[in-house]
C-alpha cells in the first residue's frame, strides 16, 4: 500500500536519548515531504524534549519504558492496553517504525492504521506486518545508525542531509547562563565540558581519568572546566566535587533542553558514549567522544569537526590520547574565531 497523501501519521521510536537524536533527520526528512500532515512522535520519555525542541512535529506521546520493562506486569499490562486504545482512537493513516522491533510492529499493526511501514531488522522484526511498498532495504548493521533510519522513510519519497541542527530556546539558556555569572568565568576562556555519566557502566570512562584531563587542559591550556550530570549520575557527582580542579562548574540535573542550551556555550564537549554527547554534537558543538564498544562507528556524532579517541573497552582509552584529541579542537575552535593559540 502505497499513497503520497497521508494525513496523519504516526512515527514510533523507542529507542534511548541518542537514538532519538540520530533519528531527527529522518523526521526532518518526513517533514519535508508532507508538510501538510499531522504528525506524532510516539518516544520513551527521554526523548520527547528532543523531538519537542526540534520543532517539526504536531505531538509527542511519551512512553516511559522501563516502567513497562520493570513495573508490576498487571499494571504494565493496563498500560499497554491504554496506551492501544489511544493509538486507535487517533485513527493514523500511516504508521511508521524506525527502530522496527517485534513489540513495536504489534504496536503498530494494532494501531488500525491501514498503512504500516517498519524498518526491516533481521530477527528483530515481524516483516510481514507492514504493507507498504516498494520496502525499504534490509537493514544492515555496517552503516550509521542515521543512515539506517533514513532509509526507512526514503521509500516514501522523503530525503534530506544527515544531520539536523538543533536550536535550542531562549529561556532554556538562563539557569546555566546564571551559573557561568556566579562562577564569574571569563569572557572568552575556553570552557571544555564533561559528561562523566552513561545509562550502562560499561561506557563509563574512569573518574579518575576526566579528573586528571582536567587540571591538565587547565594547567596547559588555560580552559575552565564545566561537568554535567543527569539522574544516572547520581553516583559520580562527589567524586566530581573532590577530584576535578576548584574552579570547575558542576551543573547538576539540567533538563535536557537546558543542557542543549548549555552544551552550546562550550568550546568542546568530551564525553562518554550517551545521549548527551549526541545533543551537544546537534546543537553545533564540537564533540570529543570517548568509544569503547566495538561497533563505534555506527553511533559516532557526525560532522567535520567530532574526533573520536577508542580503546579496547573504556578502560582501554588512554587520557595523553584524549587530552591531545581536545587540544586539537580548541585549536580549531579558535582558528574558527580568528584567534591565535588554544
Amino acid at each position: 500500500m502505497m499513497r503520497s497523501d497521508y494525513r496523519n501519521i504516526l512515527v514510533i521510536e523507542f529507542g534511548q536519548l541518542g537514538d532519538v537524536v540520530l533519528s531527527l533527520p529522518a523526521f526532518h526528512a518526513l517533514r519535508m515531504r508532507f508538510p501538510s500532515a499531522r504528525i506524532t512522535a510516539l518516544v520513551g520519555k527521554p526523548g520527547r524534549s528532543i523531538v519537542e525542541l526540534a520543532g517539526f512535529i504536531d505531538d509527542c506521546m511519551p512512553v516511559d519504558r522501563v516502567a513497562l520493562r520493570d513495573g508490576p506486569r498487571l499494571w504494565a499490562l493496563r498500560q499497554l492496553v491504554a496506551l492501544v486504545r489511544d493509538v486507535r482512537r487517533r485513527r493514523f493513516d500511516l504508521v511508521i517504525d524506525l527502530q522496527s522491533l517485534q513489540e513495536t510492529n504489534l504496536l503498530g499493526w494494532a494501531s488500525g492504521a491501514p498503512a504500516r511501514l517498519f524498518g526491516r531488522r533481521p530477527r528483530r522484526s515481524l516483516d510481514f506486518l507492514s504493507n507498504v511498498r516498494p520496502r525499504p532495504p534490509i537493514d544492515t548493521e555496517n552503516r550509521h545508525i542515521t543512515d539506517r533510519l533514513l532509509d526507512v522513510v526514503r521509500v516514501l519519497g522523503c530525503d534530506g542531509p544527515n544531520t539536523f541542527p538543533l536550536q535550542p530556546r531562549d529561556a532554556d539558556r538562563v539557569p546555566f547562563d546564571q551559573a557561568l555569572a556566579r562562577a564569574a568565568h571569563p569572557p572568552g576562556t575556553p570552557l571544555v565540558g564533561f559528561f562523566c555519566g552513561a545509562g550502562d557502566p560499561r561506557r563509563r570512562w574512569p573518574m579518575e581519568r576526566f579528573a586528571a584531563l582536567a587540571h591538565r587542559l587547565e594547567r596547559e591550556c588555560g580552559v575552565r572546566a564545566a561537568v554535567f550530570t543527569g539522574p544516572e549520575e547520581e553516583a559520580v557527582r562527589d567524586p566530581v566535587q573532590l577530584g576535578f580542579p576548584a574552579s570547575t562548574i558542576l551543573a547538576d540535573m539540567l533538563p535536557m533542553p537546558q543542557f542543549a542550551a548549555a552544551a552550546q556555550r562550550l568550546t568542546v564537549l568530551v564525553s562518554n558514549d550517551t545521549g548527551p554527547m549526541h545533543v551537544t554534537a546537534a546543537v553545533g558543538t564540537p564533540v570529543v567522544a570517548l568509544l569503547g564498544r566495538v561497533d563505534w562507528e555506527i553511533y559516532v556524532p557526525l560532522g567535520a569537526h567530532h574526533r573520536t579517541v577508542r580503546g579496547v573497552g573504556m578502560a582501554g582509552v588512554p587520557v595523553d590520547a584524549v587530552f591531545e584529541a581536545t587540544r586539537a579542537s580548541l585549536a580549531e575552535a579558535a582558528a574558527r574565531r580568528g584567534t591565535v593559540g588554544a
